[in-house]
């Protein structure tokens, strides 16, 4: 087990004491000290590990099964001697332009907290430090710790989004910038990828609302109802987060239609260009070709000054050709 504890700490009136190693004696501790509770976290314990946890929390064991294997929506879920909240933190990578998503499980009971942690983007030790320079904040309990954790995770939603928009800014500018050299299929993929970035964004932020809506209102056993107000304010800021990631996906839809656009409008521009030259080529070849012609009787192959005429007469085509396609601009 200490493989896989990362804390394990009771936390009575907002400050932490010392108390036994042991996580079952701690337990017993916090519950019999009274305003007080245990806050164990774990780091992607096995399932013999999680067992014992389980057994000595009561946990239930859909929601055991849920923080073992991992890969679930953000949800709320109330349970008879617990509740259970799964999060889903996220890092962006700036340098390789991705978003990794984490895993966060909390269990809410009488008098403790288990956190289970799977990937390496968690806001845990963060939280907890900050929490225990607060012990005002702290001495509200359980409820405390996942408001903490839950505004933590939400707010670093809308640093990422910020994140993302700035690197959607420099996407837009590559796309429309007037002369833009590079490989167009490559700036189509860069932009299909950056959307499935985004749509992985939304998976995280997107599921998390039913549940803020719940923690919201009264009645959610294991949350304080003055906590409702705290609550609400992470509503908020997830709120500004979704709206920040569904107008990313909106500005990426149309810069990829733009690009698209552009490449048509680039096809024709060169298929333009293709044409002026063939016709440019054409004219020479046809008035060659008719003189070429192996016939006896035909004008002015008599007249001295015929081949000079002919040139002549094709050089001054060709001008007028290219004038008046370079006015209209396929050339």
């Amino acid at each position: 087990m200490p493989s896989v504890i990362v804390d394990c700490a009771i936390y009575q009136d907002g400050r932490r004491t010392e108390g036994p190693e042991d996580f079952s004696d701690a337990l017993e501790a916090a519950r019999a000290e009274g305003h007080s509770f245990l806050w164990l976290g774990l780091h992607e314990p096995t399932e013999e590990e999680f067992e014992r946890v389980s057994s000595e929390f009561g946990l239930h064991p859909l929601a055991v099964e849920d923080a073992l294997k991992a890969h679930q929506r953000p949800k709320l879920e109330v349970y008879d001697d617990s509740l259970f909240m799964v999060l889903k933190p996220i890092t962006y990578d700036d340098a390789a332009g991705s978003i990794s998503a984490s895993e966060l499980m909390i269990f809410l009971g009488d008098s403790f907290v288990v956190t289970v942690r799977h990937g390496e983007a968690s806001p845990l030790a963060a939280v907890r430090r900050r929490l225990e320079h607060e012990p005002d904040v702290l001495r509200h309990g359980p409820t405390a710790v996942l408001y903490a954790v839950g505004d933590a995770v939400v707010d670093h939603y809308i640093e990422v989004a910020a994140e993302l928009q700035v690197d959607l800014e420099e996407l837009e500018a590559e796309v429309f910038a007037p002369s833009r050299g590079g490989d167009s299929n490559n700036t189509a993929a860069a932009i299909y990828a950056f959307k499935r970035e985004v749509l992985g964004f939304r998976r995280a932020t997107n599921p998390l609302v039913e549940p803020m809506l719940r923690l919201q209102n009264p009645g959610v056993p294991f949350v304080h109802d003055e906590a409702r107000p705290f609550f609400r304010d992470v509503g908020d800021h997830l709120t500004r987060a979704n709206e920040s990631v569904e107008g990313l996906d909106r500005l990426l839809s149309d810069i990829l239609s733009a690009h698209l656009a552009q490449m048509g409008v680039r096809q024709n521009d060169d298929m333009r260009k293709i044409s002026a030259w063939a016709a440019l080529a054409a004219v020479p070849t046809l008035i060659a070709g008719v003189y070429g012609m192996n016939f006896e009787h035909m004008p002015e192959l008599k007249w001295s000054w015929g081949y000079y005429g002919i040139l002549l007469l094709m050089v001054i085509i060709e001008l007028l050709l290219y004038r008046t396609f370079k006015r209209r601009g396929w050339l």
